[in-house]
Protein backbone atom coordinates (compact mmCIF):
# COMPACT_ATOMS: atom_id res chain seq x y z
CA UNK A 1 0.00 0.00 0.00
CA UNK A 2 2.63 2.76 0.91
CA UNK A 3 4.33 1.73 -2.61
CA UNK A 4 0.60 2.57 -4.65
CA UNK A 5 0.90 5.69 -2.22
CA UNK A 6 4.15 6.94 -3.24
CA UNK A 7 3.66 6.01 -6.99
CA UNK A 8 0.67 8.33 -6.64
CA UNK A 9 2.55 11.29 -5.45
CA UNK A 10 5.59 10.95 -7.94
CA UNK A 11 2.70 11.04 -10.86
CA UNK A 12 0.45 14.09 -9.05
CA UNK A 13 3.95 15.70 -8.90
CA UNK A 14 4.93 15.45 -12.00
CA UNK A 15 1.89 16.86 -13.41
CA UNK A 16 2.61 19.48 -11.76
CA UNK A 17 5.68 20.22 -13.01
CA UNK A 18 4.70 19.57 -16.72
CA UNK A 19 1.60 22.10 -15.88
CA UNK A 20 4.64 24.87 -14.93
CA UNK A 21 6.69 24.20 -17.89
CA UNK A 22 4.09 24.23 -20.49
CA UNK A 23 2.65 27.62 -18.87
CA UNK A 24 5.93 29.46 -18.25
CA UNK A 25 6.79 32.33 -20.40
CA UNK A 26 7.95 31.82 -23.90
CA UNK A 27 11.03 33.97 -25.06
CA UNK A 28 11.05 36.49 -27.40
CA UNK A 29 13.55 38.86 -29.22
CA UNK A 30 14.48 41.91 -27.06
CA UNK A 31 14.01 43.74 -30.86
CA UNK A 32 10.21 42.74 -30.69
CA UNK A 33 8.25 46.20 -28.62
CA UNK A 34 5.33 46.18 -26.48
CA UNK A 35 2.93 46.57 -28.94
CA UNK A 36 4.17 44.22 -31.25
CA UNK A 37 3.66 41.63 -27.66
CA UNK A 38 0.57 42.51 -27.56
CA UNK A 39 -0.29 41.69 -31.09
CA UNK A 40 0.95 38.30 -30.93
CA UNK A 41 -1.14 37.67 -27.98
CA UNK A 42 -4.51 38.60 -29.31
CA UNK A 43 -4.09 37.24 -32.57
CA UNK A 44 -2.57 34.03 -31.46
CA UNK A 45 -3.86 31.28 -34.03
CA UNK A 46 -4.97 28.02 -32.46
CA UNK A 47 -2.96 24.76 -33.74
CA UNK A 48 -4.84 23.84 -36.46
CA UNK A 49 -6.40 27.29 -38.13
CA UNK A 50 -9.13 27.10 -40.24
CA UNK A 51 -8.21 28.79 -43.55
CA UNK A 52 -8.67 32.62 -43.31
CA UNK A 53 -11.73 34.29 -45.14
CA UNK A 54 -10.64 36.29 -48.59
CA UNK A 55 -9.86 39.68 -47.59
CA UNK A 56 -11.98 42.44 -49.23
CA UNK A 57 -8.85 45.25 -49.28
CA UNK A 58 -10.08 47.65 -50.98
CA UNK A 59 -13.46 47.87 -48.73
CA UNK A 60 -11.40 47.58 -45.70
CA UNK A 61 -8.97 50.50 -46.29
CA UNK A 62 -12.18 52.63 -47.55
CA UNK A 63 -13.73 51.49 -44.30
CA UNK A 64 -10.46 52.62 -42.07
CA UNK A 65 -9.89 56.15 -43.95
CA UNK A 66 -13.59 56.68 -43.55
CA UNK A 67 -13.97 56.19 -39.70
CA UNK A 68 -11.13 58.93 -39.36
CA UNK A 69 -12.05 61.77 -41.42
CA UNK A 70 -10.35 64.30 -39.46
CA UNK A 71 -7.11 62.65 -41.20
CA UNK A 72 -5.22 62.12 -44.36
CA UNK A 73 -4.40 59.12 -44.83
CA UNK A 74 -2.44 57.41 -48.01
CA UNK A 75 -2.22 54.44 -48.81
CA UNK A 76 0.24 52.96 -51.57
CA UNK A 77 0.92 48.90 -52.02
CA UNK A 78 3.09 48.01 -54.97
CA UNK A 79 3.78 44.03 -56.08
CA UNK A 80 8.08 44.33 -56.25
CA UNK A 81 7.52 41.24 -58.74
CA UNK A 82 5.90 43.01 -61.15
CA UNK A 83 5.57 46.77 -60.01
CA UNK A 84 1.53 46.59 -60.01
CA UNK A 85 0.15 49.52 -58.04
CA UNK A 86 -2.88 49.91 -55.66
CA UNK A 87 -3.15 53.41 -54.26
CA UNK A 88 -6.00 54.76 -51.58
CA UNK A 89 -7.13 57.56 -50.10
CA UNK A 90 -5.41 60.59 -49.97
CA UNK A 91 -2.48 59.93 -52.93
CA UNK A 92 -1.49 63.53 -53.35
CA UNK A 93 2.08 64.18 -51.87
CA UNK A 94 2.31 64.79 -48.25
CA UNK A 95 5.16 66.30 -45.99
CA UNK A 96 7.56 63.29 -46.17
CA UNK A 97 9.53 63.18 -42.96
CA UNK A 98 11.98 60.80 -42.78
CA UNK A 99 10.66 58.41 -44.69
CA UNK A 100 12.70 60.62 -47.41
CA UNK A 101 15.67 59.20 -45.68
CA UNK A 102 15.80 56.60 -48.18
CA UNK A 103 16.18 58.69 -51.12
CA UNK A 104 18.97 60.53 -49.45
CA UNK A 105 21.05 57.29 -49.07
CA UNK A 106 20.02 55.78 -52.20
CA UNK A 107 21.37 59.18 -54.25
CA UNK A 108 24.50 58.83 -51.89
CA UNK A 109 25.45 55.29 -52.75
CA UNK A 110 24.62 56.27 -56.53
CA UNK A 111 27.47 58.85 -56.90
CA UNK A 112 29.40 56.59 -55.13
CA UNK A 113 28.84 54.03 -57.31
CA UNK A 114 29.30 56.21 -60.48
CA UNK A 115 33.09 57.34 -58.84
CA UNK A 116 31.65 60.73 -57.54
CA UNK A 117 31.47 60.34 -54.10
CA UNK A 118 33.06 58.14 -51.08
CA UNK A 119 31.80 56.11 -48.34
CA UNK A 120 35.71 57.20 -46.52
CA UNK A 121 34.92 60.86 -47.64
CA UNK A 122 34.81 62.86 -43.90
CA UNK A 123 31.02 64.30 -43.29
CA UNK A 124 31.02 66.52 -40.10
CA UNK A 125 33.14 64.63 -37.17
CA UNK A 126 32.14 61.01 -39.09
CA UNK A 127 32.83 59.07 -42.20
CA UNK A 128 29.78 59.27 -44.85
CA UNK A 129 29.49 55.37 -44.27
CA UNK A 130 28.44 56.31 -40.58
CA UNK A 131 26.60 58.78 -41.82
CA UNK A 132 24.07 56.62 -43.96
CA UNK A 133 24.05 54.17 -41.14
CA UNK A 134 22.77 57.02 -38.57
CA UNK A 135 20.39 58.51 -41.30
CA UNK A 136 18.53 55.23 -41.83
CA UNK A 137 18.69 52.87 -38.96
CA UNK A 138 18.74 55.66 -36.00
CA UNK A 139 16.90 58.51 -37.84
CA UNK A 140 19.54 61.50 -37.37
CA UNK A 141 18.72 64.66 -38.92
CA UNK A 142 21.70 66.03 -38.25
CA UNK A 143 23.28 62.58 -40.94
CA UNK A 144 20.77 63.68 -43.11
CA UNK A 145 21.31 67.37 -43.73
CA UNK A 146 25.09 66.60 -44.01
CA UNK A 147 24.36 64.28 -46.54
CA UNK A 148 22.02 66.27 -48.74
CA UNK A 149 24.43 69.00 -48.41
CA UNK A 150 26.95 66.58 -49.98
CA UNK A 151 24.92 65.76 -52.62
CA UNK A 152 23.86 69.12 -53.46
CA UNK A 153 19.78 69.66 -53.29
CA UNK A 154 19.55 69.91 -57.44
CA UNK A 155 21.22 66.70 -57.83
CA UNK A 156 19.04 65.02 -55.31
CA UNK A 157 16.10 66.67 -57.35
CA UNK A 158 17.37 65.24 -60.48
CA UNK A 159 18.36 62.02 -59.34
CA UNK A 160 14.70 61.47 -58.31
CA UNK A 161 13.60 62.48 -61.73
CA UNK A 162 15.40 59.71 -62.86
CA UNK A 163 13.71 57.27 -60.78
CA UNK A 164 10.14 58.90 -62.16
CA UNK A 165 9.66 60.31 -58.95
CA UNK A 166 8.78 63.96 -57.95
CA UNK A 167 11.02 65.67 -55.23
CA UNK A 168 11.83 68.72 -53.77
CA UNK A 169 14.29 68.67 -50.54
CA UNK A 170 13.38 71.96 -49.74
CA UNK A 171 10.03 71.23 -49.35
CA UNK A 172 10.34 67.17 -48.54
CA UNK A 173 7.21 66.27 -50.33
CA UNK A 174 6.65 62.91 -51.50
CA UNK A 175 3.48 61.11 -52.68
CA UNK A 176 2.87 57.46 -51.23
CA UNK A 177 2.73 56.01 -54.92
CA UNK A 178 6.43 57.08 -55.66
CA UNK A 179 7.46 56.10 -51.65
CA UNK A 180 6.28 53.03 -53.02
CA UNK A 181 8.22 53.36 -56.27
CA UNK A 182 11.22 53.84 -54.17
CA UNK A 183 11.37 51.00 -52.31
CA UNK A 184 10.23 48.82 -55.40
CA UNK A 185 13.44 49.72 -57.17
CA UNK A 186 15.55 49.00 -54.51
CA UNK A 187 14.42 45.93 -53.48
CA UNK A 188 15.12 44.81 -56.60
CA UNK A 189 18.24 45.94 -57.39
CA UNK A 190 17.32 48.56 -59.78
CA UNK A 191 19.02 51.43 -57.78
CA UNK A 192 22.17 50.05 -56.53
CA UNK A 193 24.45 47.33 -56.84
CA UNK A 194 24.08 44.25 -54.67
CA UNK A 195 26.88 44.91 -51.80
CA UNK A 196 24.90 48.73 -51.53
CA UNK A 197 21.56 47.16 -51.39
CA UNK A 198 22.27 45.05 -48.97
CA UNK A 199 23.88 47.16 -46.51
CA UNK A 200 20.91 49.98 -46.87
CA UNK A 201 18.16 47.21 -46.54
CA UNK A 202 20.25 45.84 -43.32
CA UNK A 203 20.06 49.32 -42.05
CA UNK A 204 16.13 49.27 -42.50
CA UNK A 205 15.65 46.63 -40.24
CA UNK A 206 16.00 46.57 -36.02
CA UNK A 207 15.53 50.21 -36.01
CA UNK A 208 15.47 52.82 -33.41
CA UNK A 209 11.32 52.57 -33.59
CA UNK A 210 9.66 49.63 -34.23
CA UNK A 211 5.98 50.35 -33.27
CA UNK A 212 4.66 51.10 -36.71
CA UNK A 213 4.25 48.14 -39.29
CA UNK A 214 6.87 46.16 -37.95
CA UNK A 215 4.92 46.08 -34.45
CA UNK A 216 1.48 44.85 -36.30
CA UNK A 217 3.02 42.41 -38.52
CA UNK A 218 3.32 38.39 -37.77
CA UNK A 219 7.11 37.00 -36.95
CA UNK A 220 6.80 35.25 -40.82
CA UNK A 221 6.80 38.46 -42.66
CA UNK A 222 10.63 40.24 -43.07
CA UNK A 223 10.49 44.14 -42.54
CA UNK A 224 12.77 46.56 -44.52
CA UNK A 225 11.49 50.47 -43.39
CA UNK A 226 11.98 53.60 -42.34
CA UNK A 227 9.00 55.81 -40.19
CA UNK A 228 8.60 59.71 -40.83
CA UNK A 229 7.12 61.93 -37.77
CA UNK A 230 6.78 65.39 -37.98
CA UNK A 231 4.15 67.75 -36.98
CA UNK A 232 1.32 65.75 -36.93
CA UNK A 233 2.53 63.59 -39.77
CA UNK A 234 3.26 59.75 -39.08
CA UNK A 235 4.79 57.46 -41.76
CA UNK A 236 5.55 54.51 -42.25
CA UNK A 237 7.45 52.95 -45.66
CA UNK A 238 7.87 49.45 -45.67
CA UNK A 239 9.17 46.36 -47.84
CA UNK A 240 7.31 43.20 -46.24
CA UNK A 241 8.18 39.99 -47.85
CA UNK A 242 7.19 35.89 -46.84
CA UNK A 243 7.96 33.09 -48.96
CA UNK A 244 8.12 33.95 -52.32
CA UNK A 245 5.95 37.51 -51.94
CA UNK A 246 6.94 40.73 -51.51
CA UNK A 247 5.39 43.92 -51.33
CA UNK A 248 6.30 47.89 -50.70
CA UNK A 249 3.55 48.86 -48.58
CA UNK A 250 3.69 52.41 -47.99
CA UNK A 251 1.23 54.40 -44.90
CA UNK A 252 0.87 57.99 -44.78
CA UNK A 253 -1.25 59.54 -41.91
CA UNK A 254 -1.79 63.26 -41.12
CA UNK A 255 -3.81 64.18 -38.22
CA UNK A 256 -5.02 66.93 -35.63
CA UNK A 257 -2.44 67.20 -32.71
CA UNK A 258 -2.22 63.37 -32.16
CA UNK A 259 1.18 62.65 -33.26
CA UNK A 260 2.43 60.40 -30.63
CA UNK A 261 -0.99 59.50 -29.72
CA UNK A 262 -2.20 55.46 -29.38
CA UNK A 263 -5.26 56.14 -31.40
CA UNK A 264 -2.46 56.87 -33.89
CA UNK A 265 -0.43 53.71 -33.88
CA UNK A 266 -4.04 51.79 -33.87
CA UNK A 267 -4.80 53.29 -36.52
CA UNK A 268 -1.32 51.91 -38.93
CA UNK A 269 -1.87 48.81 -37.04
CA UNK A 270 -5.44 48.43 -38.01
CA UNK A 271 -4.36 49.20 -41.75
CA UNK A 272 -1.12 46.72 -41.59
CA UNK A 273 -3.79 44.11 -40.35
CA UNK A 274 -5.45 44.48 -43.51
CA UNK A 275 -2.97 44.68 -45.72
CA UNK A 276 -1.08 41.56 -44.45
CA UNK A 277 -4.21 40.06 -44.38
CA UNK A 278 -5.05 40.50 -48.03
CA UNK A 279 -1.50 40.24 -49.26
CA UNK A 280 -0.27 37.42 -47.51
CA UNK A 281 -3.08 35.67 -45.87
CA UNK A 282 -1.73 36.14 -42.44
Amino acid sequence: MILIWAAAALVLAAVVVFGAIRTGPSPEGDFLTVSHRQAQSQSAAPPSPSPRAAVDLPAEIQRIIGGHPDHRIGVAIMDTSDGALQSYGDVAPYTAASTAKVLTAAAYYHLVETGEKSLDTQLGAFTAAFQLKAMINTSSDDSWILLMRDIGYPRLTDYAATLGITYDPEQNLLAPADMARLLQQLSTGKLLNTGHTAELLGYMQHTNDEDLIPAAVSPEITVHHKYGVVEGYVHDAALLSAGDRSYAVVIYTWGPNDADSAARLELIHELTHQLTGALFGQ
